[in-house]
């Protein structure tokens, strides 16, 4: 299976900054996407940022121009370098993979535990 480490959360004043990380490890064959997603109070999961294995990126349009996705391919990490921080910002951020495995040989979505990013006004 496929384990998701999360790192980079935190309380932060509006206007700043944060950078999340995501380690994934197991018995990977191929990652075919990784990125993330948030959850506020009250809202539904929505996908804040992925990358995709050419390495091409797409964005919730509230953040374009503020949030930039990127990858380490060969430490199987994505990473979400969140600038010019909003309160709307606020929610728990869960990283995510799609990848191969040697257990299935198919692709599969895998799921970090949760970050927590607060963002005070």
């Amino acid at each position: 299976q496929v384990q998701l480490v999360e790192s980079g959360g935190g309380l932060v004043q509006a206007g700043g900054s944060l950078r999340l990380s995501c380690a994934a490890s197991g018995s990977i064959l191929r990652i075919n996407g990784m990125g993330w997603y948030r959850q506020a109070p009250g809202k539904q999961r929505e996908l804040v940022a992925g990358i995709s294995r050419d390495g091409s990126t797409n964005y919730v349009d509230s953040v374009k121009g503020r949030f930039t996705v990127s990858r380490d391919s060969a430490k199987n990490t994505v990473y979400l370098q969140m600038n010019s921080l909003k309160s709307e910002d606020t929610a728990v951020y869960y990283c995510y993979t799609r990848a191969t495995t040697r257990e299935t040989g198919y692709d599969n979505q895998y799921w970090g535990q949760g970050t927590q990013v607060t963002v005070s006004s």
